[in-house]
Protein backbone atom coordinates (compact mmCIF):
# COMPACT_ATOMS: atom_id res chain seq x y z
CA UNK A 1 0.00 0.00 0.00
CA UNK A 2 1.39 3.41 -0.95
CA UNK A 3 2.08 6.22 1.52
CA UNK A 4 -0.66 8.33 -0.06
CA UNK A 5 -3.23 5.62 0.63
CA UNK A 6 -2.02 5.25 4.20
CA UNK A 7 -2.32 8.99 4.81
CA UNK A 8 -5.83 8.98 3.35
CA UNK A 9 -6.87 6.04 5.55
CA UNK A 10 -5.39 7.70 8.63
CA UNK A 11 -7.30 10.88 7.91
CA UNK A 12 -10.57 9.02 7.58
CA UNK A 13 -10.01 7.28 10.90
CA UNK A 14 -9.31 10.60 12.62
CA UNK A 15 -12.60 12.01 11.30
CA UNK A 16 -14.64 9.26 12.99
CA UNK A 17 -16.72 10.34 16.03
CA UNK A 18 -15.21 9.77 19.44
CA UNK A 19 -17.82 7.16 20.44
CA UNK A 20 -16.91 4.95 17.45
CA UNK A 21 -14.15 2.50 18.33
CA UNK A 22 -11.70 1.20 15.74
CA UNK A 23 -10.55 -1.73 17.90
CA UNK A 24 -11.53 -5.27 16.79
CA UNK A 25 -14.85 -6.32 18.24
CA UNK A 26 -14.98 -9.39 20.49
CA UNK A 27 -18.41 -10.98 21.04
CA UNK A 28 -19.56 -10.92 24.62
CA UNK A 29 -20.45 -14.00 26.65
CA UNK A 30 -24.13 -13.03 26.62
CA UNK A 31 -24.05 -12.83 22.82
CA UNK A 32 -22.47 -16.28 22.55
CA UNK A 33 -25.02 -17.85 24.94
CA UNK A 34 -27.89 -16.19 23.09
CA UNK A 35 -26.98 -17.56 19.68
CA UNK A 36 -25.50 -20.88 20.79
CA UNK A 37 -27.58 -23.79 19.48
CA UNK A 38 -29.06 -26.02 22.18
CA UNK A 39 -31.47 -28.01 20.00
CA UNK A 40 -30.78 -31.62 19.11
CA UNK A 41 -30.15 -32.64 15.51
CA UNK A 42 -33.28 -34.00 13.85
CA UNK A 43 -31.43 -35.95 11.17
CA UNK A 44 -28.13 -37.15 12.68
CA UNK A 45 -25.40 -38.48 10.45
CA UNK A 46 -25.03 -41.65 12.50
CA UNK A 47 -28.27 -43.56 12.98
CA UNK A 48 -28.90 -44.62 16.55
CA UNK A 49 -29.78 -48.21 17.32
CA UNK A 50 -33.47 -48.96 17.67
CA UNK A 51 -33.95 -51.89 20.03
CA UNK A 52 -37.59 -52.39 19.00
CA UNK A 53 -36.82 -52.43 15.27
CA UNK A 54 -33.86 -54.74 15.88
CA UNK A 55 -36.05 -57.17 17.79
CA UNK A 56 -38.70 -57.09 15.05
CA UNK A 57 -36.09 -57.88 12.41
CA UNK A 58 -34.78 -60.78 14.47
CA UNK A 59 -38.29 -62.19 14.88
CA UNK A 60 -39.03 -61.87 11.17
CA UNK A 61 -35.73 -63.54 10.28
CA UNK A 62 -36.57 -66.45 12.56
CA UNK A 63 -40.04 -66.63 11.00
CA UNK A 64 -38.58 -66.92 7.49
CA UNK A 65 -36.19 -69.62 8.69
CA UNK A 66 -39.10 -71.59 10.17
CA UNK A 67 -41.10 -71.30 6.95
CA UNK A 68 -38.17 -72.28 4.71
CA UNK A 69 -35.89 -74.50 6.83
CA UNK A 70 -34.62 -76.36 3.78
CA UNK A 71 -32.99 -73.28 2.25
CA UNK A 72 -32.20 -70.77 5.03
CA UNK A 73 -28.81 -71.57 6.55
CA UNK A 74 -28.08 -68.46 8.60
CA UNK A 75 -29.96 -65.40 9.86
CA UNK A 76 -28.34 -62.36 11.42
CA UNK A 77 -29.02 -58.71 12.24
CA UNK A 78 -25.97 -56.58 11.50
CA UNK A 79 -24.54 -53.84 13.72
CA UNK A 80 -26.37 -51.30 11.54
CA UNK A 81 -29.76 -52.96 12.19
CA UNK A 82 -30.06 -54.70 8.82
CA UNK A 83 -31.46 -58.19 8.36
CA UNK A 84 -29.39 -60.69 6.37
CA UNK A 85 -30.24 -64.20 5.22
CA UNK A 86 -27.73 -66.76 3.98
CA UNK A 87 -29.46 -69.33 1.78
CA UNK A 88 -28.43 -72.39 -0.18
CA UNK A 89 -27.88 -71.84 -3.93
CA UNK A 90 -30.82 -74.06 -4.85
CA UNK A 91 -33.13 -71.90 -2.71
CA UNK A 92 -32.75 -68.63 -4.60
CA UNK A 93 -36.04 -68.86 -6.50
CA UNK A 94 -38.30 -70.21 -3.69
CA UNK A 95 -36.90 -67.85 -1.04
CA UNK A 96 -37.18 -64.71 -3.16
CA UNK A 97 -40.62 -65.78 -4.36
CA UNK A 98 -41.65 -66.19 -0.72
CA UNK A 99 -40.28 -62.77 0.27
CA UNK A 100 -42.12 -61.11 -2.61
CA UNK A 101 -45.53 -62.78 -2.36
CA UNK A 102 -45.93 -63.56 1.34
CA UNK A 103 -48.41 -61.27 3.09
CA UNK A 104 -46.08 -60.59 6.03
CA UNK A 105 -43.12 -59.73 3.79
CA UNK A 106 -44.14 -58.05 0.52
CA UNK A 107 -40.58 -57.30 -0.61
CA UNK A 108 -41.82 -56.39 -4.07
CA UNK A 109 -38.91 -54.15 -5.09
CA UNK A 110 -35.49 -55.47 -6.12
CA UNK A 111 -33.07 -52.64 -5.37
CA UNK A 112 -29.86 -54.29 -6.54
CA UNK A 113 -27.94 -57.52 -7.03
CA UNK A 114 -24.26 -57.46 -6.14
CA UNK A 115 -21.35 -59.85 -6.38
CA UNK A 116 -18.23 -60.53 -4.35
CA UNK A 117 -15.16 -62.65 -5.00
CA UNK A 118 -13.17 -64.22 -2.16
CA UNK A 119 -10.67 -66.68 -3.71
CA UNK A 120 -9.77 -68.25 -0.36
CA UNK A 121 -13.27 -69.68 0.10
CA UNK A 122 -14.44 -73.02 -1.20
CA UNK A 123 -17.30 -71.21 -2.95
CA UNK A 124 -15.47 -68.08 -3.96
CA UNK A 125 -18.41 -66.09 -5.35
CA UNK A 126 -21.12 -64.53 -3.21
CA UNK A 127 -24.32 -63.16 -4.75
CA UNK A 128 -26.20 -60.52 -2.73
CA UNK A 129 -29.85 -59.61 -3.36
CA UNK A 130 -31.11 -56.34 -1.82
CA UNK A 131 -34.89 -56.19 -1.47
CA UNK A 132 -37.22 -53.41 -0.33
CA UNK A 133 -40.71 -53.71 1.15
CA UNK A 134 -42.68 -50.56 0.40
CA UNK A 135 -45.59 -51.82 2.49
CA UNK A 136 -43.55 -52.17 5.70
CA UNK A 137 -40.73 -49.71 4.85
CA UNK A 138 -38.12 -52.38 5.46
CA UNK A 139 -35.10 -53.84 3.69
CA UNK A 140 -33.57 -57.29 3.64
CA UNK A 141 -30.33 -58.66 2.23
CA UNK A 142 -30.28 -62.22 0.89
CA UNK A 143 -26.92 -63.89 0.22
CA UNK A 144 -25.99 -67.09 -1.54
CA UNK A 145 -22.77 -68.63 -2.84
CA UNK A 146 -21.35 -70.56 -5.78
CA UNK A 147 -18.12 -71.43 -7.57
CA UNK A 148 -16.79 -71.00 -11.11
CA UNK A 149 -18.74 -73.94 -12.56
CA UNK A 150 -22.02 -74.14 -10.64
CA UNK A 151 -24.81 -71.96 -12.10
CA UNK A 152 -27.33 -69.93 -10.10
CA UNK A 153 -31.02 -69.90 -11.02
CA UNK A 154 -32.14 -66.65 -12.59
CA UNK A 155 -34.88 -64.65 -10.84
CA UNK A 156 -35.86 -62.75 -13.97
CA UNK A 157 -39.33 -64.33 -13.84
CA UNK A 158 -39.80 -62.98 -10.29
CA UNK A 159 -38.21 -59.53 -10.67
CA UNK A 160 -37.87 -58.10 -14.17
CA UNK A 161 -35.22 -55.72 -12.84
CA UNK A 162 -32.89 -58.69 -12.34
CA UNK A 163 -32.26 -58.98 -16.09
CA UNK A 164 -29.48 -56.42 -16.36
CA UNK A 165 -28.17 -57.04 -12.83
CA UNK A 166 -27.54 -60.70 -13.64
CA UNK A 167 -25.95 -59.78 -16.95
CA UNK A 168 -23.58 -57.45 -15.13
CA UNK A 169 -22.56 -60.14 -12.62
CA UNK A 170 -22.00 -62.58 -15.48
CA UNK A 171 -19.86 -59.98 -17.25
CA UNK A 172 -17.81 -58.97 -14.19
CA UNK A 173 -17.52 -62.28 -12.29
CA UNK A 174 -18.42 -65.05 -14.73
CA UNK A 175 -21.28 -66.43 -12.61
CA UNK A 176 -23.70 -68.22 -14.92
CA UNK A 177 -27.43 -67.69 -14.36
CA UNK A 178 -29.55 -70.58 -15.57
CA UNK A 179 -32.80 -69.85 -17.44
CA UNK A 180 -31.83 -66.23 -18.11
CA UNK A 181 -33.52 -65.01 -21.33
CA UNK A 182 -30.54 -63.02 -22.65
CA UNK A 183 -27.34 -63.72 -20.71
CA UNK A 184 -24.58 -61.79 -22.49
CA UNK A 185 -22.01 -59.16 -21.60
CA UNK A 186 -23.33 -55.71 -20.77
CA UNK A 187 -20.33 -53.53 -19.82
CA UNK A 188 -17.26 -54.89 -21.59
CA UNK A 189 -16.60 -54.82 -25.33
CA UNK A 190 -17.36 -57.51 -27.90
CA UNK A 191 -14.86 -60.36 -27.75
CA UNK A 192 -13.60 -59.39 -24.28
CA UNK A 193 -11.67 -62.15 -22.53
CA UNK A 194 -12.03 -62.81 -18.81
CA UNK A 195 -14.07 -61.21 -16.05
CA UNK A 196 -12.58 -57.97 -14.65
CA UNK A 197 -13.97 -58.11 -11.09
CA UNK A 198 -12.32 -61.43 -10.28
CA UNK A 199 -9.43 -61.07 -7.88
CA UNK A 200 -7.13 -63.11 -10.13
CA UNK A 201 -7.81 -60.90 -13.16
CA UNK A 202 -4.64 -58.90 -14.02
CA UNK A 203 -4.84 -55.13 -13.77
CA UNK A 204 -3.38 -54.78 -17.26
CA UNK A 205 -5.85 -57.22 -18.80
CA UNK A 206 -4.94 -59.88 -21.33
CA UNK A 207 -4.96 -57.83 -24.54
CA UNK A 208 -4.26 -54.26 -25.57
CA UNK A 209 -6.62 -52.40 -27.91
CA UNK A 210 -5.04 -49.51 -29.80
CA UNK A 211 -5.22 -47.67 -33.09
CA UNK A 212 -2.40 -48.54 -35.50
CA UNK A 213 -1.54 -45.61 -37.74
CA UNK A 214 0.24 -47.85 -40.24
CA UNK A 215 -2.70 -50.14 -40.98
CA UNK A 216 -5.24 -47.36 -40.31
CA UNK A 217 -7.44 -49.43 -38.01
CA UNK A 218 -7.84 -50.63 -34.44
CA UNK A 219 -5.69 -53.64 -33.58
CA UNK A 220 -5.77 -56.06 -30.66
CA UNK A 221 -2.43 -57.28 -29.31
CA UNK A 222 -1.38 -59.38 -26.32
CA UNK A 223 -0.14 -57.45 -23.30
CA UNK A 224 3.56 -58.04 -22.63
CA UNK A 225 3.61 -56.64 -19.08
CA UNK A 226 4.14 -59.32 -16.42
CA UNK A 227 2.23 -59.11 -13.16
CA UNK A 228 2.35 -61.26 -10.05
CA UNK A 229 -0.73 -62.49 -8.22
CA UNK A 230 -2.20 -59.80 -6.02
CA UNK A 231 -2.82 -60.44 -2.35
CA UNK A 232 -6.00 -58.91 -0.93
CA UNK A 233 -6.56 -58.27 2.76
CA UNK A 234 -10.26 -57.62 3.24
CA UNK A 235 -9.74 -56.59 6.87
CA UNK A 236 -8.31 -53.11 6.39
CA UNK A 237 -6.24 -51.63 9.22
CA UNK A 238 -7.06 -48.14 7.97
CA UNK A 239 -10.59 -47.75 9.28
CA UNK A 240 -12.11 -44.62 7.77
CA UNK A 241 -14.72 -44.03 10.46
CA UNK A 242 -13.51 -45.73 13.65
CA UNK A 243 -15.67 -43.58 15.94
CA UNK A 244 -18.83 -44.50 14.07
CA UNK A 245 -18.34 -48.26 14.27
CA UNK A 246 -20.43 -49.67 17.07
CA UNK A 247 -18.60 -52.06 19.38
CA UNK A 248 -21.49 -52.65 21.76
CA UNK A 249 -23.86 -53.86 19.01
CA UNK A 250 -22.09 -56.44 16.83
CA UNK A 251 -23.89 -58.64 14.34
CA UNK A 252 -26.57 -60.66 16.11
CA UNK A 253 -26.95 -64.17 14.75
CA UNK A 254 -30.40 -65.71 15.04
CA UNK A 255 -30.34 -69.47 15.75
CA UNK A 256 -31.85 -71.50 12.93
CA UNK A 257 -33.37 -74.89 13.61
CA UNK A 258 -32.16 -77.61 11.21
CA UNK A 259 -34.74 -79.25 9.01
CA UNK A 260 -36.24 -82.36 10.54
CA UNK A 261 -35.79 -85.45 8.41
CA UNK A 262 -38.94 -87.45 7.95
Amino acid sequence: MSRKCLRTLGGLLQQLPSHVSTAPRVPSLAFIKRYQSTSTENKPTVKKHDAVARNNLAEFGGYVAECLPKFVEKVQVTSTDELELLIAPEGVVPVLQFLKDHHNAQFVSLADIGGMDVPSRQYRFEIIYNLLSLRFNSRIRVKTYTDELTPIDSINDIFKAANWYEREIWDMYGVFFANHPDLRRILTDYGFEGHPQRKDFPLTGFVEVRYDDEVKRVVVEPVELAQEYRKFDLQSTWEQFPNFRSIEAPAQEIPVKPEEKK
